[in-house]
């Protein structure tokens, strides 16, 4: 495997910009900033040097929870709001939907970063 900047740390991070964006900013309309991509570019976020584990889970666990909020106040699945990003109405089911992809890309990546490590497939 090549060598990558991507790290396990990094992936915490990004995952949290992630629940972040889609569900406090996109579906809540929440006027907030990321917190380690200001200008909405989550490749930031993989580069976890000076980032402790407490903090990067810690704002990954606070992001799952106002995620976790937000999909139990919602009338439905079916709730829709202007994805300005996309351009186009984005349902909360669609919303969840990218995000199991999102969280299944990236425990490939992890998986991958593992094995580049202790050399374990499959496991």
């Amino acid at each position: 495997m090549p060598p990558s900047t991507l790290t396990l740390l990094g992936l915490v991070r990004h995952l949290a910009e992630v629940e972040r964006n889609w569900f406090r900013r996109v579906i809540d309309g929440q006027d907030v900033p990321l917190v380690w991509s200001p200008e909405g570019d989550f490749q930031v976020a993989y580069d976890a040097s000076g980032a402790t584990r407490a903090d990067a889970f810690a704002a990954w666990e606070a992001e799952v929870e106002h995620s976790r909020r937000i999909e139990a106040a919602a009338e439905s699945l079916d709730v829709t709001v202007f994805n300005a990003r996309w351009g186009e109405e984005v349902s909360l089911r669609l919303v969840m939907l990218h995000l199991i992809h999102e969280y299944a890309r990236h425990n490939g990546h992890a998986d991958f970063l593992r094995e580049g490590i202790d050399g374990t497939v499959g496991a």
